[in-house]
């Protein structure tokens, strides 16, 4: 097994692995050329999307986070026109807001440094994947864990998938720094969280008594919890969407399925608050 360094920059973990080692990911290197990490975050404004959105109304409000992140890449690539995102997510399915709102607040502060980042529901058994400038790249459906939970227990990546225990088959809630590696017995893999054996992958079909391509072509996310952790996607989005836009690494977030959103994600509730309050004083002001 490849033996990854975390070393923490800006009050930030992040992972760098072995340089002689044929991994495409770089571990966002301290001397890399990518955005800085701003230390005076300013409060995401409140997202002016109805609770109840018409079909598809989220991707325009996902896809409008783009301006956020005008300059965040530079030039280059990503200031190329954009590419429309690739949509798998079953027809009248919506995004929740907390996805949405998340989203504009990595984009707005910088959270992932300019990195490209998925967001991750379980609840919904969702996927969402944006490049490094903001741009909403592709949403699907995804399998999760079978255990509801939000924890990795102690010593799990060092069993076999059959050692896993039922209750520990979890899919942990976080933010995770991960990148392509090589893996034991599935050759080069795209890590979430190495350090935790977790990985996004297409559609496993080694055990097919499980149906997971029906599974995830199912209309509805309440049988998309049969993984022993790891998050799998179709084979297509996966080859348009995952694989390029994660060449170099990226950043992941999992909401929590048990956790309040305000534990896992403490930097983002605290925006979310204080954007509430200033709204709350807009609107008595308007009032007089």
């Amino acid at each position: 097994m490849i033996a990854a360094v975390p070393f923490v920059r800006n009050g930030r973990r992040w992972i760098r692995w072995p340089a002689g080692h044929r991994i495409h990911f770089t571990a966002l290197d301290p001397g890399a050329s990518h955005a800085p990490v701003t230390t005076d975050r300013p409060p995401l404004p409140t997202p002016s999307v109805p609770a109840h959105r018409a079909s598809r109304a989220w991707c325009a409000a996902l896809c409008a986070l783009a301006l956020l992140g005008t300059g965040l890449a530079g030039a280059g690539p990503a200031a190329a026109q954009p590419v429309a995102a690739v949509d798998e997510l079953p027809r009248g399915q919506d995004v929740s807001d907390t996805v949405i709102e998340l989203a504009g607040w990595v984009v707005a502060t910088r959270d992932s440094e300019g990195y490209p980042f998925a967001i991750m529901d379980k609840a919904a058994a969702q996927v969402l994947v944006f490049g490094g400038d903001g741009r909403l790249r592709g949403a699907a459906p995804g399998l999760f864990g079978s255990a509801v939970g939000d924890h990795t227990a102690p010593g799990i990546a060092g069993l076999a998938l059959r050692e896993i225990p039922g209750r520990d088959r979890t899919t942990p809630a976080g933010r995770f720094v991960g990148g392509y590696g090589p893996s034991i017995d599935a050759g080069r893999v795209l890590w979430v969280d190495y350090e935790s054996a977790v990985s996004i992958h297409p559609t496993a079909t080694g055990v097919p008594a499980e149906k997971r391509p029906e599974r995830l072509a199912s209309p509805t996310p309440d049988d998309n919890r049969i993984t022993h952790g790891c998050i799998n996607v179709s084979p297509e989005f996966y080859e348009r969407v995952v694989r390029p836009t994660f060449q170099r690494g990226g950043v992941f977030y999992i909401l929590p399925d048990t956790l309040p959103v305000a534990e896992v994600f403490p930097e983002f509730a605290a925006s979310m608050r204080s954007a509430q309050r200033k709204s709350g004083r807009r609107e008595a002001r308007v009032g007089r």
